[in-house]
C-alpha cells in the first residue's frame, strides 16, 4: 500500500445544537465509507460547535455531546475508516477541548489541545484546560474506561499519523514535530480558525511550510460559516498538504457541508524520511512524548485514484514559476561556471557544437558567464566537428548561432581521421555499430581536448542529466569533459531552458535559430543520413521516450520509490499518451540501463547540481559500478 485515501469535511452545523451536527457528520461519514475513505477528519468541537463560548459550562450540552458520541461510535462498527472529530471533554473536574479518535466502534484515544489562545478575539481559557502530561494518559468517558489520552500516535501498520488541535499548529513549538519523530506520517488538525484579511494565505502557507518541515503530510479541517456570527466569521477551509505542496483545497465559505478527499504518498514520505539525517537524528521533545495505539485496516483498495500525477516533474506547470525556475537555474549553472574560470585564472572555454539542444545550451550557459565577467565571446572557442551522420539543418543551425553570437568559430570535419581509425584497428566501415558510433564520439573529444591544451582553455561539457541516467553516452568521449555545465539538467527542462533563451532573452536571427533547434529531433548524428539528407537515427526510437525516462528518474531518485508503484504512477501520468505496454518496456529499459552504465558517472567530470538530482558520484549518487539489475527487474515481472 502506497497511498491512503484521507478526507477533510466541514460539516454544516447549528450552534450547540448537537442532535442536528450529529446528524451532519453521520451523514459525511456514511458517504464517505462508501468512497473507500479511510480517515475522514471533523474540524475542532464539531459536535457542539466551536462557539457555544459560555454554554461550554452546561451539564446539558456536554452531556448531549457525549451521548452524540457514543452514536457516532456504534454507527463505525462496521466501517473500515477512522473518525476524527472534536468535542468537549470532562476530566478529573476539567474540560479539555478534544478529539475523539474512532474506529470500528471503538474509541481508540483522546487528544486535548495543549495550546489555547486567550488573546484578541479568542477566549478559550474560560472554559477548557490545556492538557499537560500532569492531566494523566488515560480518559474515561461514559462506559468507556481507560482510554488512552494526551499525546498518541496512531499506528495502522500501512500508515501513522497525530493528531493536534488549531493554535497547537500555530505555537512556537507545535506537537506536530514531536509527533513526526515518533512517526507520524500524517497530522490531522481539528481547527475553528476565523477568518480576517489575509489569514487564509497566512494559514495556507503555515500548512504548507509544516507539512515540509515535518516531512510528512498535513490535514486539516476548519468550521464552516454555519458558526455563530456573532463577532467573527469562520469559512470551513479545508487542506491536505504534502511536503510542502497542497495537493488539495477547498473553495471557502460553502454554508453546506464541504468536504475535499486526497490520496497520500505515504512511500513518498517513508523515501524522504530514509535520506533525511537531519530528521533521523532530530531528539523528540520530552514534553510531547507519545504513547502509541495499534489498529488494523481490513483492506487498503484505491479506489476512484484521482491525484494528480505529473509528468513533467522536472518543469513548474505554471509558465511564470517556468520562467523564474529558468533564471534561477541558469543562475546557478554560469556563476558555477565563473567560480571555476577564476579559480583556473582562464578567460577561454572550448565547446563541441552540434546544432543539438544540448551544446545549445551550454554554450548559451557559457555566454552567460562571460556576461558575467566581462569577457568577450570570442574567447569562447566552439567547434563543429560534422561527421558520418551530420546533417545540413543541425550544421547550419550550430555555423549561424556562433556567428550571430561572435564566438571564435572553427570546423574540423571528423570524417578522414574516423576512417583512418577504422583502419588503423581493422574495423569495417560498413559495419554501423558501437565501435563505428564511438570512434567518432571520442574522435570529437579528443579534438576538444587538444584544442584546449593549445589554447590554454578548459572543455565545457554537454551531456545532460538523462544521457548521465541511460548511459547514453560514449565513455572516454562525450561522457568526459573539464566541467560539465548541464550534467543536472534533465532532457525535459533542456528544452525548456532553451525555449526560455529563444522567447526572454534573444531577439532576431538568433532567436530563429534556436527556435528550429527546439524543433529538431534528438539524434546523435552517428550513424550515415538518407539519401534527402534526413535523420535515420533518432535517440527517442532507440532509448524510449525522455519525459518517460526523466519520471522514471526523479521518482526514483527523489523518493526512493519501488519500479512498481512508479509505473503505477506513470500510467496515471500518462494514460493519455502511451498505453500501460509501452510504459512497462521502457521502464525495464531505464532499470537495466541504469545499473549498467554507473561506471560512467563514477567517472563524471565536475559540474553543478542546479535541482533536487543529481547522480554525481561526489553528491547524491554512491552507487557501486557493478551492481545487479536483476532484484529490480524482477519486481516487474
Amino acid at each position: 500500500m502506497d497511498y491512503i485515501k484521507i478526507s477533510s469535511v466541514s460539516p454544516k452545523l447549528k450552534v450547540a445544537d448537537v442532535h442536528y451536527n450529529k446528524e451532519e457528520i453521520l451523514k459525511s461519514v456514511s458517504q464517505l465509507a462508501r468512497s473507500k475513505v479511510k480517515v475522514a477528519l471533523f474540524p475542532e468541537l464539531a459536535l457542539t460547535s466551536y462557539t457555544a463560548s459560555d454554554l461550554f459550562f452546561s451539564v446539558d450540552l456536554l452531556e448531549e455531546a457525549e451521548k452524540a458520541l457514543e452514536e457516532i461510535i456504534e454507527f463505525t462498527r462496521n466501517l473500515d475508516m477512522v473518525v476524527i472529530l472534536g468535542l468537549p471533554a470532562r476530566h478529573e473536574g476539567r474540560l479539555f477541548n478534544s478529539a475523539a479518535v474512532l474506529f470500528e466502534g471503538e474509541i481508540l484515544g483522546i487528544v486535548p489541545k495543549q495550546n489555547l489562545p486567550n488573546y484578541n478575539e479568542f477566549y478559550e481559557s474560560r472554559w477548557f484546560t490545556a492538557y499537560n502530561t500532569t492531566h494523566g494518559h488515560q480518559i474515561d468517558l461514559g462506559d468507556h474506561k481507560g482510554i488512552p489520552f494526551g499525546n498518541l500516535v496512531f499506528s495502522a501498520g500501512e500508515y501513522t499519523f497525530g493528531v493536534e488541535i488549531c493554535e497547537d499548529l500555530f505555537a512556537t513549538v507545535s506537537p506536530s514535530s514531536s509527533l513526526s519523530l515518533q512517526g507520524a506520517e500524517i497530522i490531522f488538525n481539528l481547527s475553528a480558525s476565523n477568518e480576517l484579511a489575509g489569514k487564509s494565505e497566512y494559514r495556507r502557507d503555515l500548512v504548507k511550510i509544516t507539512s515540509a518541515k515535518n516531512l510528512g503530510a498535513y490535514v486539516y479541517a476548519s468550521a464552516g460559516p454555519n458558526e455563530s456570527t456573532t463577532d467573527l466569521v469562520f469559512s470551513g477551509h479545508l487542506l491536505v498538504c504534502e511536503y510542502g505542496t497542497v495537493i488539495a483545497e477547498n473553495d471557502r465559505f460553502s454554508m453546506e457541508s464541504d468536504h475535499i478527499t486526497a490520496f497520500i504518498d505515504i512511500a513518498r514520505i517513508r523515501g524522504e524520511r530514509l535520506r533525511n539525517t537531519t530528521f533521523r537524528n532530530e531528539a523528540v521533545n520530552p514534553q510531547y512524548l507519545a504513547d502509541k495505539v495499534s489498529f488494523r485496516h481490513h483492506s487498503y483498495e484505491v479506489v476512484d485514484f484521482d491525484r494528480k500525477i505529473d509528468p513533467h516533474p522536472f518543469v513548474p506547470n505554471n509558465p511564470e514559476e517556468r520562467k523564474k525556475r529558468a533564471r534561477e537555474i541558469l543562475n546557478i549553472q554560469s556563476h558555477g561556471l565563473v567560480k571555476r574560470l577564476q579559480h583556473l585564472h582562464m578567460k577561454k572555454t572550448v565547446i563541441g557544437i552540434s546544432g543539438g539542444l544540448d551544446s545549445t545550451l551550454a554554450l548559451l550557459v557559457i555566454v552567460k558567464a562571460y556576461n558575467i565577467m566581462g569577457i568577450p565571446y570570442e574567447n569562447i572557442v566552439t567547434v563543429t566537428m560534422p561527421g558520418f551522420g551530420t546533417t545540413d539543418r543541425t550544421y547550419q543551425n550550430a555555423l549561424e548561432l556562433c556567428r550571430e553570437l561572435g564566438t571564435d568559430l572553427r570546423e574540423i570535419s571528423i570524417v578522414e581521421a574516423s576512417l583512418l581509425h577504422f583502419r588503423d584497428i581493422g574495423h569495417d566501415k560498413n559495419v554501423h555499430d558501437a565501435t563505428y558510433e564511438n570512434v567518432q564520439a571520442r574522435e570529437r573529444t579528443q579534438i576538444l581536448m587538444d584544442i584546449a591544451n593549445k589554447e590554454g582553455a578548459i572543455v565545457i561539457g554537454t551531456g545532460d542529466l538523462s544521457e548521465l541516467a541511460l548511459g547514453w553516452c560514449t565513455y572516454n568521449g562525450d561522457q568526459m569533459s573539464m566541467y560539465g555545465v548541464n550534467a543536472s539538467i534533465p532532457k525535459s527542462l533542456v528544452r525548456y531552458l532553451v525555449r526560455y533563451f529563444y522567447e526572454e532573452e534573444f531577439t532576431g536571427r538568433i532567436s530563429e535559430v534556436l527556435k528550429d533547434v527546439l524543433e529538431t529531433p534528438v539524434s546523435p548524428e552517428l550513424l550515415p543520413k538518407g539519401k534527402e539528407d534526413e535523420l535515420l537515427q533518432m535517440t527517442e526510437d532507440i532509448v524510449g521516450p525522455y519525459e518517460l525516462h526523466d519520471f522514471f528518474l526523479y521518482h526514483y531518485m527523489k523518493y526512493g520509490a519501488g519500479y512498481k508503484k512508479i509505473l503505477f504512477m506513470a500510467e496515471a501520468a500518462f494514460k493519455d499518451l502511451y498505453d500501460p505496454e509501452t510504459i512497462g518496456k521502457w521502464l525495464k529499459v531505464f532499470v537495466k540501463r541504469f545499473y549498467t552504465q554507473q561506471f560512467k558517472r563514477s567517472a563524471m567530470p565536475d559540474g553543478p547540481k542546479v535541482g533536487s538530482i543529481s547522480l554525481s558520484p561526489r553528491g547524491d549518487l554512491r552507487m557501486p559500478s557493478d551492481a545487479s539489475y536483476n532484484t529490480f527487474m524482477d519486481t516487474l515481472e
